[in-house]
Formats: C-alpha cells, sequence, structure tokens
C-alpha cells in the first residue's frame, strides 16, 4: 500500500474522530524538552526533586506570603521542611489550591497514584522517601511522556563545572545547554574576574583583540566539554543591539562568530527584571516589555546565525510572531516563566499558529524540580490538543481531508521535529 492509499483509510470524518485523532497523538507523544533547570544526577543536591522542593517552588513562595502572617525573615530562618509546611497549610487547606503552581502540585500527586483527597503531607513524604532519584526519574520521565530534557548549564558555577570536568554527567536523557548569563550580564563585575582566575588573559573593559580571542578560546572549551543543544543568556527588557559597550562586544566578537562556526544556536529569553522585590530572593523578579527592534536588527545583520527566542512580556507576543514571519534564522518557543499559565498558553499557542503554521516550539516546562515535569506536560498538552482541534475543525469544515497519520506528524514536529530540524539545518 502507498502512503497516499495508506493515508486515505486513515481519514478522518468527524468531530469525534478528530478530537480522538488529536487527543491520541498528543497524549502519547513523545517530547523533547528543551528548556528546564533540571540536571541529572551525578551534579547531587543541584538535581531537586520530592514533596518539599515542590512546595517551596519559588512560584509558590510568593504566593504564600499574599496568604500569611509570616514575615520574610521568620521565613528564610525556617527549614526546608518548615517552609514546606507552612505552604501546605497556607495554600493547600486554609485555601483552595487553584492557582496554577498549587494545582499543578496536586496534579503532580495524583498522577503519581498518591490520594490528594487525603490531604495527608506525611503520607506525600512517605512516597518519596521510599524511592530512589533514579527509580523517580524513570517514573517522572513515562508520567509526562518525556524523552529528553535541555538543562541549563552555567560554566561559571562552581558546583557545576567539576561534574563536566569529570566527563561523567550521567543519564543521557539530560542534554546541556552553556548559559552565559554571569559572562553577558556581568561581565565588568563578575566574569572578567572569573576568566581570569581561570587563567584567561583578558580586560575588565573587553576592548583588545586578544580579549576576544581567549573569551572565545573558552565558549570553545565548553562547548566542546558540555556539547549543549544550544548557547542562551536571559535579558532585562531594555536590552538594546547593537550596543557600543560589553555587550555588543561580547556578542559581535566572541558569542555569534562561536555561534556560526559551531552550529549552535544563540537563545535569546528577554524581558526579566530582576530583584524587583529583592526580600523575596528568587521569587522576586518581575518582568517587562521589551524593544524588538534590536531582536529585529541581530536576526537582520546575522542571517547566518541561528537563534532561539522566548519572551516574557505577553504585550510582546504579537510582535514576535509577525517578526518571526520575516526571519528564518529565529525558531520562537516555549511560554516562558510568567507567560506559563493556562489562559496565557492558549492565547499565545492559538496566535502562532494563525501566525506561523506549524513552525514553533509551542512549549517547554521550565521545570526547576523534577516532578514539574509531570503536571506542565500534562496541562499544556491539553491546552495544545484544544488549539489543534479548533485549527483542525476549521479545515474539515470546508471540505479539506486530514488523517490521523497527518496529525501524528504536526504533532511530532510541534513537540521535537521542529527543534531537532532547527539544530540540524544548515
Amino acid at each position: 500500500m502507498n502512503i497516499s492509499e495508506s493515508n486515505y483509510t486513515q481519514q478522518i470524518k468527524t468531530a469525534d474522530e478528530l478530537k480522538t485523532a488529536v487527543s491520541d497523538a498528543v497524549d502519547t507523544q513523545s517530547v523533547t524538552d528543551i528548556h528546564t533547570h533540571l540536571f541529572s544526577p551525578p551534579f547531587g543536591e543541584l538535581l531537586l526533586w520530592g514533596i518539599d522542593e515542590l512546595l517551596t517552588y519559588h512560584y509558590l513562595i510568593a504566593e504564600v506570603f499574599r496568604k500569611s502572617d509570616v514575615s520574610y525573615q521568620q521565613f528564610w530562618a525556617m527549614s526546608k521542611a518548615k517552609q514546606a509546611e507552612l505552604i501546605w497549610q497556607t495554600l493547600f487547606i486554609e485555601n483552595s489550591p487553584v492557582s496554577e503552581a498549587c494545582r499543578g502540585v496536586v496534579t503532580t500527586l495524583d498522577a503519581l497514584g498518591l490520594d490528594v483527597s487525603s490531604r495527608n503531607l506525611r503520607d506525600y513524604r512517605d512516597y518519596f522517601t521510599d524511592t530512589t532519584v533514579d527509580a523517580f526519574i524513570d517514573v517522572v520521565f513515562e508520567c509526562a511522556k518525556v524523552s529528553k530534557v535541555v538543562m541549563t548549564n552555567d560554566p561559571f558555577d562552581s558546583a557545576e563545572a567539576p561534574v563536566w570536568e569529570s566527563g561523567d554527567t550521567g543519564d543521557t536523557r539530560f542534554e546541556a545547554a552553556l548559559r552565559m548569563d554571569v559572562l553577558i550580564n556581568t561581565y565588568e563585575e563578575i566574569g572578567y574576574e572569573h576568566l581570569r582566575g581561570l587563567g584567561y588573559d583578558v580586560d575588565p573593559s573587553l576592548s583588545t583583540k586578544k580579549t576576544y580571542k581567549e573569551v572565545r578560546r573558552f565558549l570553545e572549551t565548553w562547548i566542546q566539554r558540555m556539547n549543549p543543544k544550544y548557547m542562551a543568556v536571559s535579558l532585562p527588557p531594555d536590552f538594546q543591539y547593537p550596543d557600543e559597550g560589553v555587550l555588543g562586544r561580547l556578542f559581535d566578537n566572541c558569542i555569534l562568530p562561536i555561534s556560526r562556526e559551531f552550529n549552535v544556536p544563540f537563545a535569546l529569553m528577554i524581558g526579566v527584571k530582576r530583584a524587583v522585590n529583592p526580600q523575596l530572593q528568587m521569587a522576586g523578579d518581575g518582568s517587562g516589555k521589551a524593544d524588538l527592534t534590536s531582536l529585529e536588527t541581530l536576526l537582520r545583520e546575522n542571517p547566518d546565525n541561528k537563534f532561539l527566542v522566548t519572551l516574557l512580556s505577553r504585550e510582546n507576543q504579537h510582535e514576535l510572531c509577525v517578526i518571526g514571519r520575516k526571519f528564518k534564522n529565529l525558531m520562537i518557543f516555549g511560554c516562558w516563566w510568567f507567560m506559563n499559565n493556562p489562559s496565557v498558553i492558549e492565547e499565545i499557542t492559538r496566535e502562532r499558529i494563525e501566525l506561523l503554521g506549524l513552525s514553533v516550539i509551542p512549549q517547554h516546562s521550565d521545570a526547576r524540580i523534577l516532578d514539574q515535569l509531570v503536571y506542565k506536560w500534562k496541562h499544556s498538552r491539553q491546552i495544545i490538543a484544544d488549539v489543534l482541534v479548533e485549527k483542525y475543525q476549521t479545515l474539515l469544515d470546508v471540505g479539506w481531508t486530514l488523517t490521523s497519520t497527518e496529525v501524528e506528524r504536526d504533532v511530532s514536529n510541534l513537540f521535537g521535529g521542529n527543534f531537532d530540524r532547527f539544530l540540524n539545518g544548515d
């Protein structure tokens, strides 16, 4: 049987058949999660997992201060276990857990087979005590239908560097991304001194050809050591390019040339405002609307570079889609951070498909705790499926033929194929 005959036998004719075909494809498709903050077991305590970590996720920490009388000082003086108990009591017992971060905990516990109706934190803790991290990784990956995750790997982190230098990073399902926030955002304060300490002959103003060569040598070393899927940086909303300062010199003389030479995309995550409320620590960052003229310039002036881009402001999303229509060296990905809420995910996913078709990466988890893979993908899969059903139905309504094989192809591309082709294409 040829392909056209095979597809014809699987033709979708009714709304019920369409919903079933899309649901089956989305629910069973294994996904490559292209941006997380997870780590493989050799990284030790950097790999976060378990109920207490899940409850003390920084989204929930920010939320608990809105409902509890505890002071910042009192909270940070508590042990992690006590923080988790406060959050559980405040947000799950004294209030219904309807926020996305709270709902995610409930979804995860339920998916792991725990009785969420009992509301018994002790039982949930016992479950995690009775398992090992290696066994739990398998459980989570199977439950979330995730085949690979891309980590966030900082070469300036003293806890990470020895693991990379050892050559043993463990589970191959955990792949690397070379994070450059320290180098790009704090070169003059931290990055310069760190490079000097490692024996790189760099100057603080990043103004000589020798310094450019040394920074490139540093990047080359870590690309060869990590084999990263991409390089990445998070940037503030006032990011500007071109730039006559250190950032511009780093981009033009170090990062972009290395990106081209090694065919490693550069991921820009734009819109974060650090420490809006420092007393919240990690939970204290905010977001802002970016001027995307700089992104347009970067894409236009560097056509041989590949860029992965996600933005933190909802107000920027439509403009990003329009830019995506103009530049093939741009791959738009995910609903980052404060965008990772169901109502916004639905809006952004629909907008992207309407403007860009199926040429995007609709989601990444941004998971910081291993367990979060379960709920973030369960929630997002449902939204993506609903949007696809809506869009496919408009085709069926005018007589277009569609098969389950074609649906499976499209979903496979959205959940990993587009990423692979973007990485490996010329």
